[in-house]
């Protein structure tokens, strides 16, 4: 998606440990315009999918997924990342890593919003090491559901996450692949 290509060029910043900053129109504050039409990018490449509901994991994936969900019709369920009160009932859990925060999470989601044989689409803005997409995945798998496909706003293919995923069978479309990042000289490289 060439658009957002440009925009990452243009406001992203790169910082040390492999970390690209979009936070000024991705995932802090968002440029519902661009997530707009990166919601419907992600219905064009799913078209033809029956798609039963979208899943994201909380938080940044929210306002994507809920965006990329009205052109799908369905529903979006996210798993939480701490327990609370008003978790209650029967709880999938998968356990998740999460690349930028460094910090291991029990992520949650109550049992009765995803059905077996639902077909769900997951969503989220960044893949780095794919722990989060597979956590999704193990989640709608102990629900006997059916993975329809991962959509990535932006994935960092150096760090392989939807490599091992792809090889594992999933389809993954990620809108911009990241094979290159310099801090330094605040380059980046996207794969062709």
């Amino acid at each position: 998606m060439e658009l957002l290509k440009e925009r990452i060029r243009k406001d992203g910043v790169i910082k040390e440990g492999n970390v690209l900053k979009v936070d000024s129109f991705l995932n802090h504050r968002m440029d519902i315009d661009l997530i707009n039409q990166i919601g419907r990018e992600f219905a064009v490449r799913f078209e033809g999918e029956k798609i039963d509901q979208i899943m994201t994991i909380e938080a940044s994936g929210i306002g994507i997924a809920a965006i990329t969900a009205q052109y799908f019709n369905c529903p979006v369920v996210f798993a939480k990342k701490t327990q609370s009160i008003n978790l209650d009932g029967n709880v999938l859990t998968a356990r998740v890593e999460s690349f930028t925060k460094k910090k291991t999470y029990d992520v949650m989601v109550e049992s009765r919003f995803v059905r077996p044989g639902e077909n769900i689409l997951i969503i989220d803005d960044f893949m780095a090491k794919g722990y989060a997409a597979r956590g999704l995945v193990e989640i709608i798998q102990q629900a006997g559901a059916k993975v329809a496909g991962i959509g990535i706003v932006i994935e960092k293919g150096f760090q392989h996450g939807g490599d091992g995923l792809r090889e594992d069978g999933i389809r993954v479309e990620s809108l911009a692949i990241i094979e290159e990042m310099d801090a330094t000289a605040q380059k980046i490289v996207f794969r062709e």
